[in-house]
């Protein structure tokens, strides 16, 4: 039997699981909006896409038990804060009839918050492909969805997540559930490296909320636009963090394995200037990305049934998440940084 985590049990707990009609009669009662109803896979909600008889669109989500009233609340009022912010394409929290921000759904044993967000037109980055020069215009995006979360707080923003960077070492006591010994070693090494040399220097970067995943399926492009979906890891972090997250999922498996986040970075740096110390931890950052993303992936593996949708998505998605990792291994920190060179 597996060592429980705290942060663990939102993932493991199962997604709530009421009927779409249940979910279709508490929306059109307390938000006013009915329609057709689709199931969008969630790691920890019960999502639907709506979409309604004059061609609107919405998400709506049942909130997970597991997630406490004031990380909700961080994440509804990120999403109303980012509402001025006329340069990002966010989701807009849709209001009930009685002006809260929020709903709510109950079966025999519990009360779930019940959320109605816009949806956000756009193709994900992972459906079109990514060339140098989209990266660059992803960290232009990101650096200036970041500006706007600076001045955010929230007493809701340091929520228990296991994707939280800031905890990657709790990944150890789940190691044993990757069954393949090189990539189990890949991944205690990055996890050494990142206790060794990020943990020490963390005190001293810059902290904001931050999105905290901005991968290729959370973000949107349309009209050379980009849109951020899925705010459901926010976090007050290191802003670095941000970066070191959407690069990790910027993958290359060729000769330049680092080209896509090259242009990634640099677009970020000239919309929101990296310091030199925030460059020399990236490498380790990323690495310990790619390390959280591996080792769910073998425990969903173990802990989530073979038809489980987001397990199979998730296999879909990251099943090149540990050649990365060697790639960047045997690359090493040292040429790594050297390819960020414009930031001094």
């Amino acid at each position: 039997m597996k060592p429980e985590l705290s942060a663990l049990t939102a993932i493991s707990t199962a997604a709530p699981n009421f009927t779409q009609a249940a979910v279709a009669a508490a929306v059109e009662a307390q938000f006013g909006l009915s329609g057709d109803y689709a199931p969008l896979v969630s790691e920890r909600d019960q999502n639907y896409q709506l979409r309604t008889s004059d061609g609107m669109q919405f998400v709506v989500k049942v909130t997970s038990c597991t997630e406490d009233a004031v990380s909700t609340d961080f994440q509804v009022g990120a999403l109303l804060h980012l509402e001025s912010a006329t340069d990002i394409r966010t989701p807009s929290v849709v209001r009930t009839v009685g002006g809260k921000a929020s709903g709510q759904i109950d079966d025999e044993e519990a009360s779930y918050r019940l959320r109605v967000v816009t949806w956000v037109e756009g193709l994900q980055l992972e459906t079109i492909g990514v060339d140098e020069r989209l990266a660059t215009e992803f960290g232009k995006a990101l650096a200036r969805l970041d500006r706007a979360l600076h001045a955010y707080s929230h007493p809701g923003e340091n929520p228990v997540l296991l994707w939280d960077l800031q905890r990657v070492v709790e990944l150890r006591k789940l190691l044993d559930c990757i069954d393949d010994l090189s990539i189990r070693k890949a991944v205690e090494c990055a996890l050494y490296d990142f206790e060794q040399n990020v943990l020490p220097a963390m005190s001293g970067l810059p902290f904001q909320v931050i999105h905290s995943d901005a991968n290729p399926e959370n973000t949107l492009v349309e009209d050379r636009e980009f849109g951020f979906i899925d705010f459901g890891d926010i976090i007050r972090a290191p802003r670095i963090f941000d970066v070191a997250i959407a690069s990790s999922y910027l993958r290359r498996l060729d000769d330049r394995p680092t080209a896509l986040i090259e242009s990634f970075v640099a677009g970020y740096h000239s919309e929101s200037r990296i310091e030199s110390p925030e460059a020399d931890l990236l490498f380790d950052l990323v690495r310990g990305r790619l390390a959280t993303t591996i080792t769910l992936l073998y425990w969903r593996l173990e802990a989530r049934d073979d038809d489980d949708p987001y397990r199979q998505k998730t296999l879909e998605l990251e099943g090149d998440a540990s050649q990365f990792l060697g790639l960047l291994d045997r690359m090493g920190r040292t040429e790594f940084r050297q390819k960020l060179s414009y930031i001094q």
